[in-house]
């Protein structure tokens, strides 16, 4: 399995409401990827000082898996029409996870 781990910094003109429109546009993606096994996306907590603004989370069985979430075209559809203008800064990991390793 794969963990694949995105954390974004927005851009200074991105609102509450954007990141709401950003968070149901994922939510709604990740059910609609097949090789998406768990996803959780959603704004910092911000319980600790400094970080991004925003993460999301993917588990993945493999490498073509997190290659076949990346290029669908409902990611890609995503990152258009909010990613693409909200991100002032995008760093991403790939984890090698073992089965129950959250469990």
């Amino acid at each position: 399995m794969i963990l694949h781990i995105a954390a974004f910094r927005w851009k200074d003109d991105v609102t509450e409401a954007d990141v709401a429109e950003l968070t149901a546009a994922l939510s709604e993606m990740a059910v609609n990827i097949p090789e998406i096994k768990s996803y959780t996306a959603g704004p910092n907590l911000h319980l600790r000082p400094a970080g991004s603004d925003y993460g999301v989370a993917a588990l993945l069985e493999d490498a073509a898996g997190l290659d076949a979430y990346l290029d669908h075209p409902t990611h890609l559809a995503v990152y258009e029409k909010y990613l693409g203008r909200m991100l002032a800064e995008r760093s991403a990991v790939q984890l090698p996870i073992s089965e129950g390793s959250f469990a």
